[in-house]
Parts: structure tokens; C-alpha cells; sequence
């Protein structure tokens, strides 16, 4: 069994009921929905839900891949449900966003990968909701160009597509390539000219400054212009361990990177993920 580190001060965050969190709640068991906030257990969830947002996740929550540090469950998933994008799109009325966040599991068992549930979704959310900012956190669909061009028609606001770790650390994502996921990325960029093309990453899993520095790199030549680095914290002591707690200071070091090298957002914090915080930090060079 894995030491257990001491979580600093700096990753202290209440957990509060509110009249916000217990309407979205509310509408997502309505609408039959799961969202990666549950699914992942995001330690921004009660922050999120306060504010009336959420990110819904497609296609079921079971991944057909078993990364080392994600909660959510794999397995054999469940079939395709044809209702669900006119259900989130429902939910997003409801909510009121101008921003909707979708991302799904990992359905290597579909031959598009999802591509089409996608899709289905954002037609339902720009029918329902007309200028709603729609931002698509994809899976790698295996690196199928068919699959992003697709999407690509549907022309999602913001392509977003997680490279997770450095290089060196990919054993902790096993049917991943780094490689692949940034072809998945230019290939975006190339695809959806018009769009914003976003990526993050976690850390503290054991690497070093340098090759975040060198992934943030690889990142903007892959043409991302919106980047995310949060910390890595374990779900359970099942998972992969937390190797260091990231201070607040050397986040600050990403964020300069990354805005050094051109990226036109960055947002770098402890409790950064790739959809915290998506509809107020279009352009962002803060860290939080």
C-alpha cells in the first residue's frame, strides 16, 4: 500500500449545500443524467453546482478504458441512449448556461468512437439554446480523422481533447499514446479553424518541471491556444498515488510558460480541471 501524503493547506475546500447545487441536482436526476463532476468525484462539484453549472457526460458512465487515475467506472458499457443529447439539451435550458460543457467515457466499442452522440448533442443544445457556447472535452476516438471531421462539421466552439500527463507517464493510461493525442489535437486545429483548441494536464504523478515545460511546449506546436494544469488528486488508495503536492508558486511558473509561448489562456491552479470554470475563462491568465 501506497504513503498517503498530508494534503497542504492550499487543497483545503469546503464542501457546502446550496440552493444552486440542490436546483442542479434536481434537474440532472429529472433529465436522468450523469456528469463527469459525480462520476470523476471533482472536488469542485458543491463550487460548480453552486453557480448552476455542470459538465455532462455522454454515453453512460462506464469507460471502456481503465486509466490508473480517473474514478470514473470501466467496463462493458451500456448501449447508446438516442434521447440523451435532446435531455442534456433540456438540462441546459433549464440551467440557464450560455456555456455547456460536453464530455463523454471512452467507447472503444463504437466504431466512430462517439463522434455521432456528440454531434447529436451539440445540434440539440444549439436548437434548444441559439447562441449557446458549446465546448466539446473529447476522447481520442482512436485517432479517427473521420471521427473529428464529423465533429468538426458541427463546429463546436471549443475543441478540447486532454493529453492528462507527460510522456513519460503514459503507462498510467493504458489504450492511450501521447503521440496520438496530439495528432488528435492539430488534426482538430486543421479541421475547425474557427474553433478554440484546448488541452491540460495533471500534475504531481512524479514528473518534473522540465517535462511539463517540454508537454506545454509539444501542446502549442499542436496548435492548442487554451491550456489547463491542475493537481492529481488520488481517488482512492486503489488508484494511482499522489507523488507531490504542486505548490501554488510553481503553478504560477506553468502559467508564464504557457502564456510565454503564445497560448492565449492558461489557467494553472490546485484545483484546475479541464472544465472547471469553462464559461468564465475563455481567456484566462490567472491561477486559481
Amino acid at each position: 500500500m501506497h504513503t498517503v501524503l498530508r494534503k497542504p493547506a492550499w487543497l483545503k475546500k469546503p464542501i457546502r449545500e446550496s440552493d444552486g447545487r440542490r436546483s442542479v441536482e434536481h434537474i440532472l436526476q429529472r433529465q436522468g443524467l450523469h456528469t463527469v463532476c459525480r462520476e470523476a468525484c471533482c472536488p469542485n462539484l458543491s463550487e460548480c453546482f453552486a453557480r448552476g453549472t455542470a459538465t455532462f457526460l455522454l454515453m453512460g458512465a462506464r469507460c471502456t478504458r481503465a486509466c490508473r487515475f480517473c474514478a470514473v467506472d470501466h467496463g462493458v458499457p451500456s448501449p447508446l441512449d438516442s434521447g440523451e443529447p435532446v435531455r442534456i439539451a433540456a438540462a441546459a435550458r433549464d440551467m440557464g448556461l450560455r456555456h455547456a460543457v460536453l464530455t463523454s467515457v471512452t467507447r472503444d466499442d463504437l466504431q466512430d468512437g462517439g463522434a455521432a452522440h456528440f454531434c447529436a448533442a451539440i445540434s440539440a443544445l444549439r436548437r434548444t439554446s441559439p447562441g449557446i457556447v458549446v465546448e466539446a472535452l473529447t476522447p481520442d476516438f482512436q485517432g479517427s480523422e473521420a471521427a473529428l471531421a464529423a465533429l468538426a462539421e458541427h463546429a463546436p466552439d471549443i475543441f478540447n481533447h486532454n493529453v492528462e500527463t507527460v510522456p513519460r507517464l503514459y503507462h498510467i493510461r493504458p489504450g492511450a499514446l501521447f503521440e496520438r493525442s496530439l495528432s488528435v489535437l492539430a488534426c482538430a486545429r486543421a479541421l475547425m479553424p474557427g474553433a478554440r483548441i484546448k488541452s491540460g494536464l495533471m500534475v504531481g504523478l512524479g514528473e518534473t518541471r522540465d517535462e511539463v515545460f517540454e508537454t506545454i511546449a509539444r501542446l502549442r506546436q499542436s496548435g492548442c491556444d487554451m491550456l489547463c494544469v491542475g493537481q492529481y488528486l488520488a481517488p482512492s488508495r486503489a488508484h494511482e498515488p499522489v507523488v507531490e503536492y504542486v505548490t501554488p508558486g510553481q503553478f504560477d511558473e506553468y502559467r508564464d510558460h504557457a502564456l510565454s509561448l503564445g497560448f492565449s489562456g492558461a489557467l494553472c491552479g490546485p484545483f484546475v480541471r479541464s472544465s472547471y470554470m469553462a464559461d468564465t475563462v475563455t481567456v484566462e491568465t490567472e491561477t486559481v
